[in-house]
């Protein structure tokens, strides 16, 4: 089980934001996210959206640090990576 997360940097509403993916597969990223208590509403397609507040409570259950870079790369040698048009289609066929 690799569950990566990166740093907080990214504002949004008045909140720092960062990244938690699996480079091995979305039904272990929703598992962990389940586990953790973090809500299926952050699932963007092929990563969770996390405030930063919940960031510590994440890497103590398990998750690894990861610099974007890596946890994007990972993510795209795993396949699990969607482009940009991608996660756009598929938010608007879930409604």
């Amino acid at each position: 089980m690799t569950i990566l997360i990166d740093d907080a940097r990214w504002w949004w509403k008045g909140r720092k934001w960062c990244h938690l993916v699996s480079d091995t597969s979305y039904d272990e990223l929703h598992e962990f996210a389940d586990r953790t208590g973090i809500p299926r509403r952050g699932f963007q397609g092929d990563h969770y959206d996390i405030p930063e507040e919940y960031r510590a409570q994440l890497i103590e259950a398990g998750a690894q640090y990861a610099e974007s870079r890596e946890l994007v790369r990972r993510l795209r040698a795993s396949g699990l990576r969607m482009s940009p048009a991608e996660r756009r289609a598929r938010k608007i066929a879930s409604g």
